[in-house]
């Protein structure tokens, strides 16, 4: 270190006492890894420390009292410290930066390699003190526990996925996220939210039956919470009687074989649900069982739609067997129909003629059951065309009154413009004569029968509710003042050959007709009714111009397979009956869903898991944080993440509140197909949005 003055004075003018105090500071900054160089106002070098010959590399015969600041940035300028440029500029930019005497901090990388932070410190009215310090270790540190946390992250997610693999390998997958979390600590609370949010039930079991792990859905399905499921024993969570069910399957287990089983439990309201379970037992090194690992699966909604499949599958069998048949018929029924025409002509009403009457007769009655069949399974060719509604129910006023009986007034409410709708004429005849009847049927004492005519605007949200296209619709209402329908029957009032009338009194296939001839023609039916009050049947038809005639109506077009997803579509809904739904349908589509019970969880997600592609929340929700919060967060978290609001208020108003008008809300109640249709239009932008889900 230097000998300098600290008052303008000689060292060799100093006192002992001043020279002992002066050689024990600048011992002591010797002995600092930190370069330290003192400069006065002018600016030239007062005192400095070894470290900076050191670290600086700077000739001892330049490092001296008095040195110009000027002098040590041209020799770092030249050697190329400084990077490429021009010298001079470069020793003026620095020059003036040191006379500015401004607080500063800057790091340099030198030409060998080591990099240095510099930070200057003004001195009021003196100078300025600038300090070195050697941080190469520093930053290669960083760079490596950057790399570390990078490949730290990507393990997580290659788990994660795992993890929500099929369950036939659930039980490595566990092992595995075991593995995962041992290695990686630091990734313990995002592994847990991740686990509390696939939709599977999941716990571990201690060689003595006792609980020493639950994800959510697990406590969730036994009304428990996670904390107060710990600790309690197999019998305590299940009770006895349902206990003795699975104990079997349970010894199975200890001697160390995987067991799969299914049992049901009776719930504290009284419902009985149903599991499906996958134990695998955990062995130590000598091949005993210590615990066990278990994997559940709510299979309560499978068996409540069993029976709903059979009927789907009889619907859907019916339509196939009338599809696949019915080219065969009609030959046949021709040629009958043929020759007994032809014959009835040879013979004109001579010897035999009372043979070949009802036999035709009966052969076009056939044919005309062929017809409602096809109608029902929406295969049979219609031929639509501007069809005026009001001039038509008017010109079947006289037709309803003979069918009807004097017993029943008919009252009609038709426009006083003009209304067409583009429609199979006979077809839309026949659909307001079977409604008639059924009428009649329902009023054996009399009664009135009203038959309205209007337009129809259907905007989007209403459109979703009524499974149709949002535009312009002739509305048809057909109502009875008769003796109702039971909620029971109401239900199943469109099933081909579904009927209550009596043997012989009908075929059951009237309003199946009715059902397949409006959706077919692009419309929609809906039937309300009261018993002891009346029934009201109300459809839509598409609305057209007077002018308008095309050959055959097709169905409107729906979107084939769904969009493809890059990760998992993060489903968020309070109420876990409706979670649990919109779960199954989404997974029908073919989406791997994780779950959130509020906004708050949700968010929680979206910061801590990075490959959600595709947000689904509902929008009044506890917790804080609504629906429309966490779009606002998720887009200020990720801008071009895909989100679909989802709301049981048909009436509810959107506000203005900032959210994006690129976010869609679908209404509640939906069927799969306008959730299928609605993240076909949210995913797929350049496909055409027009598509409209079909009733099956």
């Amino acid at each position: 270190m230097a000998k300098a003055d600290p008052e303008g004075l000689p060292y060799s003018a100093l006192s002992p006492e001043q020279r002992r105090r002066y050689d024990l500071l600048l011992a002591g900054l010797d002995l600092l890894d930190q370069a330290i160089a003192v400069f006065d106002a002018t600016p030239k070098l007062v005192t400095w420390n070894k470290a900076m010959l050191r670290l600086l590399d700077f000739p001892e015969s330049m490092v001296r009292v008095g040195t110009p600041f000027e002098d040590f940035a041209r020799f770092n300028a030249e050697r190329g410290e400084y990077g490429p440029g021009d010298v001079d500029t470069l020793v003026r930019e620095r020059v003036a930066a040191a006379r500015s005497f401004q607080p500063h901090y800057v790091e340099r990388a030198r030409p060998n390699g080591r990099i240095l932070a510099i930070r200057g410190v003004p001195i009021p009215n003196l100078g300025f003190v600038s300090l070195w310090t050697d941080i190469t270790e520093q930053r290669r540190y960083a760079e490596v526990i950057e790399e570390q946390n990078a490949q730290l992250e990507a393990r997580v997610r290659e788990r994660t996925a795992e993890l929500e693999a099929a369950n036939a390998r659930l039980a490595q997958a566990n092992i595995e996220i075991d593995d995962i979390a041992d290695a990686l600590r630091r990734s313990e609370n995002r592994l847990q939210l991740i686990i509390d949010s696939i939709p599977a039930l999941i716990a571990y079991i201690d060689r003595d039956d006792i609980y020493r792990f639950a994800n959510r859905g697990y406590a969730d399905w036994f009304g428990l919470t996670k904390d107060s499921i710990t600790g309690r024993s197999i019998i305590d969570v299940f009770g006895r009687e349902t206990f003795e069910q699975i104990r079997p399957h349970l010894d199975r287990a200890r001697q160390g074989e995987q067991v799969s089983y299914e049992y049901a439990r009776r719930r504290a309201d009284g419902r009985t649900v149903y599991a499906r379970s996958v134990v695998v037992p955990e062995l130590d090194a000598e091949g005993r069982t210590v615990g066990f690992f278990v994997m559940s699966t709510d299979i309560t909604e499978q068996k409540a739609s069993q029976a709903a499949l059979v009927q789907a599958q009889k619907m859907e069998a019916v339509g196939q067997l009338t599809g696949g048949l019915a080219h065969d018929f009609n030959n046949l029924l021709t040629i009958i129909i043929g020759n007994l025409s032809a014959l009835q002509q040879r013979i004109d009403g001579g010897e035999g003629a009372e043979f070949v009457d009802p036999s035709l007769q009966a052969a076009r009655r056939g044919a005309e059951l062929i017809r409602r069949l096809l109608t029902f399974s929406r295969r049979q060719s219609l031929e639509p065309t501007a069809v005026e509604v009001g001039a038509l129910v008017h010109n079947m006023t006289h037709l309803l009154a003979r069918t009807l009986g004097e017993t029943i007034r008919i009252h009609l409410r038709l426009p006083a413009a003009p209304l067409h709708a583009l429609v199979d004429p006979h077809q839309l005849e026949n659909a307001i004569l079977n409604l008639a009847i059924n009428a009649r049927d329902a009023m054996p004492e009399g009664g009135e029968l009203t038959i309205a005519v209007v337009l129809r605007q259907l905007d989007p949200a209403l459109a979703k509710v009524g499974e149709v296209p949002p535009g312009d619709y002739v509305q048809i209402d057909v109502s009875d003042t008769g003796k109702g329908i039971e909620p029971a029957v109401l239900q199943r009032v469109f099933e081909p050959f579904f009927t209550t009338k009596p043997f012989g009194g009908g075929s059951g296939l009237g309003l199946s007709m009715v059902y397949g001839f409006v959706r077919q023609s692009g419309g929609n039916i809906r039937i309300r009714s009261t018993p002891g009050v009346g029934t009201h049947v109300r459809f839509v038809l598409p609305t057209t111009s007077a002018q308008a005639i095309v050959e055959r109506a097709t169905p409107a077009a729906v979107p084939g397979s769904q969009p493809a997803l890059e990760g998992p579509v993060l489903l968020v809904e309070d109420e876990p009956e409706v979670r649990k739904v919109v779960r199954m349908q989404l997974t029908t589509l073919g989406y791997v869903v994780i779950e959130a019970a509020n906004g708050v969880e949700a968010l929680g997600l979206l910061q801590n898991v990075s490959d959600i592609a595709l947000l689904v929340s509902d929008t009044v929700m506890p917790g804080g944080i609504g629906g429309r919060d966490l779009a606002r967060h998720a887009r200020a978290l990720r801008p071009q993440l895909p989100i679909l609001l989802i709301t049981g208020y048909a009436s509810e108003i959107t506000p203005v509140d900032g959210l994006p008008g690129d976010i869609p809300t679908l209404r509640k109640p939906f069927d799969q197909q306008a959730l299928a249709a609605m993240l076909y239009a949210l995913l797929s932008p350049n496909t055409a949005t027009e598509a409209a889900p079909q009733c099956p």
